[in-house]
């Protein structure tokens, strides 16, 4: 197994929720730093969103590896941002044995 080619520069991000002030919240995000990443394409579909088309894209995204609990280790729900595109993450596995490497599966989704 070759290593990855981590030339794509991805800001992760984590959600957080910020009060009102009318006794609710609102979903923001906060940026928990820069990662080198590989961004390589799955699969995609189109479905129905509120009446309006959504084409939803899945990738595979791996990152270096990092151990549980730090900041730098991608979870799910959790989102890379690349520029305007915005990824997902669905799920994040070991990449290898070793750990070197995660793999996060992830989606963008955009309206059609």
């Amino acid at each position: 197994m070759s290593a990855p080619v981590l030339s794509r520069r991805l800001v992760l991000e984590a959600p957080v929720r910020v009060p009102d002030g009318a006794g609710g919240a609102i979903e923001s995000w906060t940026s928990l730093g820069t990662l080198w990443a590989e961004v390589r394409p799955r699969s995609g579909r189109e479905r129905a969103q509120a009446g309006e088309p959504v084409s939803t894209m899945g990738y595979r995204i791996v990152v270096r590896g990092a151990p549980a609990g730090s900041a730098q280790r991608p979870a799910p729900e959790q989102r890379f941002r690349d520029g305007a595109r915005l990824y997902l993450i669905r799920a994040v596995a070991e990449h290898d044995p070793a750990g070197r490497f995660l793999t996060c599966f992830a989606d963008e989704e955009v309206a059609a």
